[in-house]
């Protein structure tokens, strides 16, 4: 193992790491209906142009006012390339796939973060790939053939399942770029990120011909407020802190938790019943995330 992979393997386990991790899994469960809702008042990319020129703005005025040291060379590469994937390409992609797809169904494809993520570190050389990682990565990938299977044969939409699909494996790609760079102010890598991510909806906005028009009361502004202070400032900042305490595989076990909070929100609140099939792929994809984090090493 290289001297980068057993740095990068190193954790800090205490209470904050630990009260950091179910802060991010409670809110993220809640995010994907936020966004469902959101993109019935306003349309979906550029809602997500909003909500990142908002959490831009607040996390420059918090990195000012915390004096986080600016990144420069290969750390702010690594920023910036966490922003393009994660909150330009992959937001563009979930916002305009949850048109059509239930919340809890999205939240299910981003259970398989974990498994595309030991990938992605293994291929860029942030953490060794082992045994494990690949068994759970084929098991993974089976429950997700049944969820598409189980959406098609109900009538779900095949470009907006494999939207969120890819959004899923980017956001998993954009965390490790975050990892493989020197670790970073969270206030600071967010707000980079998320300047390039509202630079990146915008164009896409256009390109999709959306209109522009500015959300009215709380129904428009509402969803997209609640994804800055809860999602931008708490989740996301939470998340960019912990990558430098836990290895990215570790922290993306977040994935695990996230669909059921969002799958039972999604039925509690929009009453949304996702065909049988959906369970049973989410049950394969959550055996693959489980034996690729926690089996034993042999």
């Amino acid at each position: 193992m290289s001297q980068a992979q057993t740095a990068a393997q190193t954790e800090t386990r205490d209470a904050s790491t630990y009260a950091a991790f179910v802060g991010m899994c409670v809110i993220w469960g809640s995010t994907f209906l936020a966004i469902r809702i959101g993109n019935e008042a306003v349309a979906p990319v550029w809602g997500a142009f909003l909500r990142l020129v908002i959490a831009t703005t607040l996390y420059v005025l918090i990195a000012r006012l915390v004096r986080a040291p600016w990144p420069r060379g290969a750390g702010l590469r690594a920023v910036m390339g966490y922003g393009l994937l994660n909150y330009g390409v992959n937001f563009v992609l979930l916002y305009w796939g949850e048109m059509r797809v239930p919340s809890g169904t999205a939240a299910v494809f981003y259970a398989t973060i974990p498994l595309t993520t030991g990938i992605f570190a293994a291929a860029m050389g942030v953490h060794a790939f082992e045994r494990r990682q690949m068994i759970g990565a084929l098991i993974g990938f089976l429950g997700v053939v049944l969820i598409f299977s189980g959406e098609l044969s109900a009538g779900g939409p095949s470009i907006a399942l494999a939207a969120v699909f890819v959004a899923a494996t980017v956001a998993s790609l954009s965390g490790v770029v975050l990892k493989s760079g020197p670790p970073q102010s969270t206030w600071v890598s967010n707000g980079i990120g998320a300047a390039v991510g509202a630079v990146i909806c915008l164009i896409a906005s256009f390109a999709f011909g959306e209109r522009h028009d500015l959300p009215h009361g709380l129904p428009g502004w509402g969803p997209i407020l609640y994804l800055v202070v809860a999602g931008n400032l708490g989740a996301y900042a939470l998340y960019g802190w912990l990558v430098t305490k836990w290895k990215i595989t570790t922290v993306n076990a977040i994935t695990l938790i996230i669909p059921v909070i969002a799958v039972i929100l999604g039925a509690l609140i929009r009453g949304e019943a996702p065909p049988p099939a959906t369970y049973a792929g989410a049950g394969l994809v959550l055996a693959g995330v489980a034996i690729t984090l926690f089996a034993k090493r042999r």
